[in-house]
Order: structure tokens, then sequence, then C-alpha cells
């Protein structure tokens, strides 16, 4: 199965639940791609003790995983991107849930 995943906001507790069920989701053997948009390129700074956002997104990566972020979201907040926010577009967003079997947002 391909999953689509898409984070527009950076509530610690929900962007770490959305990395565990990708995370859950390529354990399966499922292909899987996050694109961060509106809030969600914030990605980088979120920090909170109770929720290891970073971890979690180190790990999808790690474990095959692809996050991509709104180029237009990043340069209205003044960012290059970075690994874990790296600069996309929306065709980018567009193929991505063109070609996903299913698409959740967060």
């Amino acid at each position: 199965m391909k999953y689509a995943m898409v984070i527009s906001q950076t509530s610690p507790e929900l962007v770490f639940n959305a990395f565990r069920l990708a995370n859950f989701s390529r354990m399966e053997g499922d292909e899987v791609k996050v694109f961060l948009l509106a809030e969600g390129v914030e990605l980088d700074g979120i920090d909170n003790p109770k929720f290891d956002v970073r971890g979690q997104a180190e790990s999808f990566l790690k474990a095959g995983g692809q996050i991509l972020a709104c180029g237009t979201c990043l340069k209205l907040r003044n960012s290059q991107g970075s690994e874990l926010c790296p600069l996309s577009t929306m065709k980018d967003l567009y193929t991505l849930i063109r070609e996903a079997d299913r698409v959740v947002t967060f």
C-alpha cells in the first residue's frame, strides 16, 4: 500500500503520533511519503520533552520513508529547508497524492 501523509500542524503530540504511524506503516512494508504543509514545515522547531518528534522523523527517514516540505510555506518563514524539511513544490504534493492509495492528513 502507498500512503501519503500530509502534516500541516505543529502540535508536538499530533506530529509525534503522525510519525509513529508512518514508522509503523514502513515496518509493515508500506511505502510512505510525508508532505509538510503550512505550519507543518516548522517540524525542525518542535521541541517537547514528552514527544520526541525529531527522533520519530529521523527513524522514519532511516526506515526508507520520504519527507517533502512546501517550498512556498518555507519561504514565507524565511527558511531554506533542511534534511527533515527538504524544499519541495506543489507539483510534488500533487504527484504524491495522485500516486497514493490512501491520503491521511494531520
